[in-house]
């Protein structure tokens, strides 16, 4: 049964791969380190099969240069895909998924305003906050994107003369939301996009939260902050809230950053604004809706304090592991079975 799932799983990974980055990691490992290409094809199924992780996670969590312990160490995809479907049921996640529900079950952890579409037809007057904000600017979601996916900043000016709610509905929008004016120290660090905190709770049996780990998002002359968008995460003491280690991307032929490669501030020793009070929100939310166990948040830190972005029952894998530069299997492992 273990070995029909990894097929399955193969399945998948082709059927999602990006070929054109497969094959840019393939090279850079045949060149870094002098093996043949197909030796390491080799070691790429064997690593699929034997640790359960994706194809582009075997040059991601540079397996290249590991023994077979340290690659004990790391969580693929296949591996949270089956923690996450146990943390987090089919019949529970649905709060997350939709961006709707989540904003409507989590409204209270918001610092900035959403509107559903439906609520934006029914209230004129609720378009005109959005339209009239001080930003000058509206995001425009779909209710279940990903990864930044389905997402549109504009400027409101447009929408005085064309209709904010017939642009939505022509272009498939679901959700307006109040765009967001992030803290000037953030702001200072990446002008281009909102960087936002991500942190990974676990709720134990006797309801207690853990702190799986923290990070701060740095987008690079990108509107989003995403990894999968070529922006850089970096650890987070969560004692502290201070950045302990350099920015990291998921592109392994890119080297990793201690001051950001634009603005030039530096990226250890960044102190994350309304720490506590980003911790605080966080442990309160984890038990709002126990029955999703293990989520990774999204936070945006503005001059008036933290507040949700969205709560995420499939986080990722890699934002989680990449800046500690370990594998964190060990964290979770002991959720598995309780």
């Amino acid at each position: 049964m273990k070995k029909l799932k990894r097929f399955v799983y193969l399945g998948y990974y082709l059927k999602k791969l990006d070929r054109e980055k497969f094959f840019a990691f393939l090279n850079y490992t045949a060149q870094t380190t002098g093996k043949a290409k197909f030796s390491i094809l080799l070691d790429v199924l064997f690593s699929v099969f034997k640790y359960n992780i994706s194809l582009l996670e075997y040059f991601q969590f540079r397996f290249f240069e590991k023994d077979k312990y340290e690659r004990e160490r790391w969580a693929g995809t296949g591996y949270m895909y089956e923690f996450q479907l146990r943390m987090n049921p089919p019949n529970s996640r649905q709060i997350l998924d939709d961006k709707a529900l989540f904003y409507k079950n989590y409204q209270r952890f918001f610092v900035h305003q959403v509107a559903t579409l439906d609520e934006l037809e029914k209230n004129p007057e609720l378009t005109n906050k959005f339209i009239d904000a001080p930003s000058g600017k509206v995001v425009f979601k779909v209710v279940d994107g990903k990864c930044g996916a389905g997402v549109e900043v504009c400027n409101t000016e447009k929408f005085k003369t064309h209709g904010m709610v017939a642009y939505m509905k022509a272009h498939h929008f679901d959700l307006a939301e109040e765009f967001i004016v992030q803290h000037p120290i953030l702001q200072a660090l990446s002008p281009s996009g909102v960087n936002t905190v991500r942190i990974f709770t676990q709720v134990t049996t006797d309801q207690k939260v853990v702190l799986l780990g923290c990070r701060q998002r740095i987008s690079v002359n990108s509107p989003v902050d995403n990894m999968a968008a070529g922006n850089l995460a970096a650890p987070i003491d969560p004692e502290t809230g201070l950045v302990n280690g350099p920015g990291v991307y998921s592109d392994i032929t890119k080297t990793d950053q201690v001051k950001h490669p634009v603005t030039g501030v530096d990226i250890i020793g960044f102190q994350v604004p309304f720490w506590k009070e980003t911790l605080d929100m966080v442990k309160k939310a984890a038990l709002e809706h126990p029955q999703n166990k293990s989520i990774g948040w999204d936070i945006v830190i503005t001059e008036r304090g933290p507040g949700f972005i969205e709560g995420n029952h499939d986080w990722c894998k890699l934002l989680w592991q990449l800046p500690e530069k370990q594998g964190l299997k060990h964290r979770i492992e002991p959720y598995w079975y309780v």
